[in-house]
């Protein structure tokens, strides 16, 4: 029955040639966005190069100091000293490395200027995150204990500095007047991964690190790394004991707050946190998400059911004469289902066929650096899954009303 039901859809395809026009195009457009905004936030938030282990990573990235009445605050990253003392003593995880945020340097090649993004980092973070090496290695506890001036780059940078395709290892890189020796090339990462996107990686201990700023705010963030995913709740319950037995003197640092407010968080979790600290604020976030969805689908579905009204209208004689012949109301509506659905299939080929090619124009444009969005298993599974749905909320109203529709209304048509 569901081959039959599939070949008359077919015939049906062909033989509606605009109506099937207008409704692959409407699936297909409206699939396609979704399938690429899909992989953009798979991109964004999904566990990628190199953070490869951020399902089981979390982030101490935001400090907030308030006093008792909450009428002053002051917000930011942490200082190295506290993550040293608060997040590397944690028992729990299974490494635990400090980054800083951004930070801007300049190097000059024949004159020009590199306007660079640079980064200090301990050892673990090599551990933490899994970085290509094209050559050479990272720095080790050595080379932090001697101060050595040497630094990881990326091979953009060494394509940039150096001749195209020359080794860079061994050589030196002139940063702001200081020499550093390059110890190795790593493939970029997206600029989109905040806290692993680079062009030079130095140690802490490298000039202008402010490592020893002794206050609890800084400019340095913790990748708490968990063994596995069912350790996080207890790393976070081990780092929030941690802050809750902090002195009020440490914690009022040197001014006048009481309250002291530092969370290790899941990626998303942390960037939810960044915009809507409260639970009010979160179901607005929530809800503009959903409402933007329902747009997203909402529209396109109810002008395809006006689509469908007007394709099944037109087989309300056929409809009559199977009602004759006895068909009941029940086999009518489903065959119109699957026949929508697979018809949505069809769209839904052409959506993921379009949403490659896009996709591998904005990875190819350079738009983002080190751009890796795919169409990867979770992304074709929610996007199959948007078929089955839009295909079956598109296809029930009008396959409902005509399976309602009376035998000598449905002859007369």
């Amino acid at each position: 029955m569901l081959i039959n039901y599939i070949k008359i859809a077919w015939k049906v395809l062909l033989r509606h040639p605009f109506y099937t026009f207008i409704t692959l195009f409407g699936i297909s457009l409206t699939l396609t966005v979704l399938m690429v905004l899909t992989s953009f936030l798979d991109h964004l938030f999904g566990s990628h190069y190199p953070e490869n282990k951020r399902f089981r990573t979390l982030y101490i990235a935001m400090v907030l100091q308030t006093d008792s009445a909450k009428t002053s605050m002051s917000s930011g990253p942490a200082s190295f000293r506290f993550l040293e003392k608060y997040a590397k003593s944690l028992k729990t995880p299974e490494n635990v490395a400090v980054v800083s945020n951004f930070s801007f340097s300049n190097t000059y090649v024949n004159g020009k200027r590199i306007k660079l993004n640079t980064k200090y980092t301990d050892v673990a973070f090599w551990e933490v995150a899994d970085f290509e090496f094209l050559e050479g290695k990272p720095y080790n506890e050595q080379n932090i204990k001697n101060g050595d001036h040497v630094a990881v780059i990326t091979d953009d940078l060494r394509d940039q500095y150096f001749e195209p395709g020359a080794q860079a290892v061994g050589k030196f890189i002139d940063i702001e007047n200081i020499n550093y020796r390059v110890i190795g090339v790593v493939k970029g990462s997206p600029a989109t991964r905040l806290y692993t996107y680079g062009d030079v990686y130095f140690p802490y201990t490298a000039p202008k690190s402010n490592y020893e700023n002794k206050s609890i705010r800084g400019s340095y963030i913790a990748m708490v790394l968990a063994k596995t995913i069912d350790d996080v709740p207890a790393i976070q319950a081990e780092f929030d004991n941690a802050i809750s037995r902090i002195p009020k003197d440490e914690i009022r640092d040197g001014g006048h707050f009481t309250v002291l407010t530092v969370k290790a968080l899941k990626y998303f979790d942390h960037f939810l946190d960044t915009f809507a600290r409260d639970d009010s604020q979160k179901v607005f976030f929530y809800s503009i998400g959903a409402l933007i969805l329902v747009m997203i689908m909402g529209l396109p579905a109810i002008n395809l059911v006006n689509v469908n009204v007007s394709r099944i209208l037109e087989r309300a004689s056929e409809i009559g004469v199977r009602k004759a012949f006895g068909a009941p109301a029940k086999a009518l509506l489903w065959q119109f289902i699957i026949e929508n659905i697979f018809i949505t299939f069809i769209g839904g080929l052409f959506a993921l066929i379009l949403s490659f090619v896009i996709i591998s124009m904005i990875n190819s444009s350079g738009w983002i650096a080190y751009a890796d969005l795919t169409i990867n298993f979770t992304v074709f599974l929610v996007s199959i899954f948007i078929c089955l749905i839009f295909g079956f909320l598109s296809g029930v109203l009008p396959a409902f009303r005509m399976s309602k529709l009376k035998i000598v209304d449905a002859l007369k048509s």
